[in-house]
């Protein structure tokens, strides 16, 4: 399973209780194989997910081992750790690592997962309740025992900050601005690209689970998180707008950015928003889509950025 905050426990997809007995749970899985085993007519994805599930809670040792934050042998990349402690797993944020490569980076400004983080630990506190000691809002063990909006508010703020270190890569002929104001918080933009190939408005996402595309929107993949209420591509429109009417620009692309994982090709095409190309893009494609561009969107000058990025400095706000 993807080590997502907002991925499903595997008490989720066996579909028990996290204190349910040996027996029950074994029972949970032994039905669940029958059901979603390929040759009977069941779904491939689930079937896997319902494996991964045992793998990591099947025995006594691993589901003790998960249930106090860790992973098990099956979620662990690291033969003979005993805990994720041990193996420095953790989603608190990181600090920046070291640069290896002298090339000039892009200009960035504003702080890529800042709000959510904040968010995530207000929302936090709240369910743990006041007056309970908070020692640790990162322990896998709380955040996995926490209320699914709390732990996708987590999962975005890392995807955001998983993006920047994308798009810092992009090299001196590219401006990026994270955590972008379009009126309500919860409305912003959490990246605003521009070079050579166009302005970008971007989101960071992370589902947990596979998506797909259908009328030029995101929506689940079978058995995984609903879409259909959050309509990522059509906010992402709404929210660009909004930066439109302030600053006077006009975007190049919309994009969506998703781990590798849950989306099943590099870039897709979600049609025209607003007069901008929209794509859901694989997190490791996005610096090659920015420096590439899209098909038949021509080139900026160097006049033209200069003055798009001077508007940009001057308007741009940030949450």
């Amino acid at each position: 399973m993807p080590d997502s905050p907002i991925s499903a426990t595997p008490y989720e997809v066996l579909g028990v209780n996290p204190s349910a007995s040996e027996d029950e749970l074994r029972r949970a899985y032994r039905r669940l194989l029958r059901e979603s085993h390929p040759d009977t007519g069941g779904n491939t994805a689930r079937f896997v997910a319902v494996q991964l599930a045992w793998e990591r809670i099947g025995t006594p040792s691993d589901r003790e081992l998960y249930d106090r934050g860790g992973r098990s042998r099956a979620g662990n990349s690291t033969t003979g750790a005993d805990s994720d402690a041990e193996n420095g797993f953790t989603w608190a944020p990181s600090a920046p690592p070291r640069q290896q490569d002298t090339r000039p980076r892009a200009r960035a400004y504003g702080h890529p997962g800042g709000w959510r983080r904040e968010r995530y630990l207000t929302l936090m506190r709240e369910w743990v309740g006041r007056g309970e000691a908070l020692h640790n809002p990162y322990d896998p063990a709380l955040v996995r025992s926490a209320p699914r909006e709390i732990r996708h508010i987590l999962a975005d703020a890392l995807a955001e900050e998983a993006t920047a270190r994308q798009l810092s890569s992009l090299g001196i002929g590219y401006t990026v601005w994270h955590d972008v104001a379009t009126g309500d918080p919860e409305q912003k933009i959490d990246h605003v690209v521009l070079g050579p190939t166009g302005l970008f408005a971007i989101l960071s996402e992370d589902y947990g689970a596979p998506v797909r595309v259908r009328r030029g929107e995101l929506v689940g993949a079978v058995d995984s998180y609903d879409l259909t209420e959050d309509r990522p591509m059509h906010q992402l429109g709404l929210r660009a707008r909004a930066l439109v009417r302030t600053v006077r620009v006009r975007f190049t692309g919309l994009v969506i950015v998703l781990p590798d994982d849950e989306l099943d090709s590099p870039i897709v095409s979600l049609g025209s928003v607003r007069g901008a190309a929209g794509v859901a893009v694989q997190r490791s494609y996005l610096p090659a889509l920015l420096r590439d561009g899209l098909p038949g969107r021509t080139l900026a000058g160097g006049a033209e950025l200069f003055e798009v990025r001077a508007k940009l400095q001057e308007k741009i706000r940030f949450v």
